[in-house]
């Protein structure tokens, strides 16, 4: 099946819709430094959910999803937890409510708020921006190299290539492709600002939301004549201490190999790894991309954490019924894929290809058009979150602190059209999907973790334990890749952690505490438990009638509870689809268990909607020691 001219109008109208877009909410954006970073912070909570949904939606995380479904049945829905997925449980219960209490912009500037300022300070907020900027390039170039090879099984070479201007080898066709698409995402970002990018994003979940329903009916369909030749192990989520159920043999022999390869087994300690790792990234807190903009960007504390909570309830249900549906219809049909390419079988075009074989005319245009959006949507955000470091963290901070609201936007628009270009260029070189996907979530995020968890809940973290810490981190995570070769990078994210936790903890201890006003009035803004006892009593020698966070036990309680909800939220799509009625049942009265203890214990005490902008701590105080009002 090729694309009519049908789906070719549906790609070019969403393609004008966007550019329209841009230009419509340029002149909104362009109001001030707020409005166009943060959406002036007044957009409501359950907009900027859906939007951080939108964003998780994207085309290279939904190929390698899918074929991690394909490859490996239910026990898949284990594998996302390499991001961590669940790092969206921390944020909604406790995390988004101590970020947005800070009142910054970006989690460069929320390094005064918790060290004050120094020179230390300084080394601690550059090297947040070398992170933010460095996961923000990767992330840009995961999603041009899904989208480029995404693109190229609808328009291969041999159809193109008498129309190209200039000659170029067939290999590099999926970075045209991805360099094209990311032009219209840049453009509508840049121009509109994080109000643009909400509302792309929230035609594309309807887009999608649409999409999935269908997909998903047509695979059950498809279901009822043809039965689905898998392992036995293929259908049952748990697991044992390795991969001996799924012996593809017989059936695809191919996938044997494709298992062997991705390094996933002895699957027991792979997915103790994967929780160890996920559990200390998801105390660390949002990483300093879209996520962390999307949390800055709400008009409460209640509001971030609500907006957090909603993440996973319009996103999984909708996502995993798309890739399961494309799923068992790449099962069924395999053969017509064609999935060989030079280097073998590429089990990332599972999803273009049974795109194109499966989708009916108009309604490919659709999916299309939101699978493209998909993408944009992932961009436009984290080129956001990268144009807010470069332009709050470096300019304004170092370059022009003075400078007008018109030089301001222009300097958004250069610094957006800098990382982009970054970006692209970094994802010429990048070889697949899978990996770069491991090197941001294992190796650099592995330099990410201790610092970001201690700077939540030790008062004697400092600045130069943070700079140490991260400094400690990043580094082997930029050389570990070529010292460990052939080695998965999740199997040594402990020794990252290690190096990374040493730097944090010498750090500290090798240099003064930070300001003692500094720390009382974090303390009484961010209210954290954790390790806070002289900080605490200091407070309280002031102010008699403060009253601590004592919600570290509720706060563990209901993150138990929404990891089990966030799983069978997960889960529910692949068993209707599947017609596992009996587990379907058993996964939604786990579901409304959960949610009805949630409503008790999360909902129900979520902390009054104040804005903190009102209540916060005076951080343009001249000596920045954040002195409470």
């Amino acid at each position: 099946m090729k694309l009519k001219g049908l789906d070719i109008s549906i790609l070019v109208v969403y393609l004008i819709l966007m550019i329209v877009l841009g230009m419509v909410l340029k002149k909104r954006s362009a109001r001030s430094k707020e409005a166009y970073m943060l959406g002036g912070k007044s957009l409501p909570w359950y907009m900027l959910g859906l939007s951080n949904a939108s964003d998780m939606f994207d085309v290279s995380g939904t190929m390698w999803m899918v074929m991690l479904a394909f490859v490996y049945g239910l026990k898949s829905i284990w594998l996302p937890w390499l991001w961590p997925v669940f790092n969206q449980v921390f944020l909604m219960m406790y995390l988004s409510v101590w970020l947005r209490r800070s009142n910054v912009a970006t989690g460069a500037e929320w390094i005064e708020t918790r060290f004050g300022r120094g020179q230390g300070v300084t080394a601690s907020h550059t090297i947040v921006v070398v992170f933010a900027l460095l996961s923000c390039l990767g992330f840009l170039a995961y999603g041009v190299v899904g989208i480029g090879k995404f693109v190229e099984t609808f328009l291969p070479y041999e159809q193109v290539a008498p129309y190209l201007p200039v000659w170029f080898p067939a290999a590099c066709l999926p970075h045209v492709y991805g360099t094209t698409i990311s032009a219209f995402a840049v453009f509508y970002a840049i121009l509109g600002g994080m109000t643009s990018i909400v509302i792309g994003d929230l035609l594309k979940y309807l887009i999608m939301t649409v999409s999935a329903a269908v997909i998903a009916v047509i695979a059950m369909q498809h279901l009822q004549t043809q039965p689905l030749r898998v392992p036995a192990g293929w259908l049952d989520p748990f697991f044992n201490w390795t991969l001996s159920d799924l012996n593809w043999s017989g059936i695809l022999n191919e996938v044997n190999a494709k298992i062997a390869a991705d390094g996933f087994s002895p699957f027991g300690v792979f997915f103790m790894m994967m929780t160890f790792k996920g559990i200390l990234a998801s105390l660390a807190g949002p990483a300093p991309t879209y996520d962390m903009q999307k949390i800055l960007s709400t008009k409460s504390p209640q509001e971030a954490a609500k907006m957090s909570g909603l993440v996973s309830v319009v996103l999984l249900p909708v996502r995993y019924a798309m890739i399961m549906g494309f799923t068992v219809l790449a099962l069924l049909h395999y053969e017509q894929l064609h999935l060989t390419s030079a280097k073998g079988i590429d089990f990332e075009k599972l999803l273009p290809s049974a795109i194109l074989q499966f989708v009916p005319p108009g309604l490919m245009g659709l999916l299309l058009a939101g699978l493209m959006a998909a993408f944009m949507g992932t961009f436009a955000g984290t080129l956001n979150a990268a144009q807010a470091y470069l332009v709050n963290d470096i300019y304004l901070k170092y370059l022009r602190p003075k400078a007008g609201n018109k030089q301001v936007i222009r300097i958004n628009y250069a610094a957006g059209l800098l990382v982009a270009c970054a970006g692209i260029s970094l994802g010429v070189f990048v070889r697949d999907v899978n990996s770069i996907l491991q090197w941001i979530v294992s190796a650099l995020y592995g330099g990410y973790v201790a610092a970001n968890v201690l700077k939540w809940h030790w008062w004697r973290f400092n600045a130069s334990g943070f700079f140490w810490g991260m400094l400690a981190g990043i580094i082997p995570a930029l050389i570990f890749p070529y010292v460990f070769t052939g080695v998965l990078e999740l199997y040594y994210f402990p020794l990252l952690f290690l190096c990374s936790m040493t730097g944090c903890v010498a750090g500290s201890l090798l240099t003064p505490p930070t300001d003692p006003d500094t720390l009382k009035a974090f303390y009484r803004t961010v209210r954290p438990w954790g390790f806070w006892k002289p900080v605490h009593e200091l407070v309280i020698a002031e102010t008699p009638d403060f009253e601590p966070n004592k919600n570290v036990g509720i706060d563990a309680f209901n993150v138990v509870a929404g990891i089990a909800a966030q799983c069978a939220l997960t889960i529910l799509p692949i068993y209707l689809i599947l017609g596992m009625y009996k587990e379907l049942s058993i996964s939604l009265c786990l579901l409304l268990l959960c949610g009805l203890i949630l409503k008790k214990t999360w909902w129900d005490r979520l902390p009054a909607d104040t804005h903190p902008e009102k209540h916060r701590p005076d951080y343009k105080a001249a000596d920045m020691c954040l002195r409470p009002d």
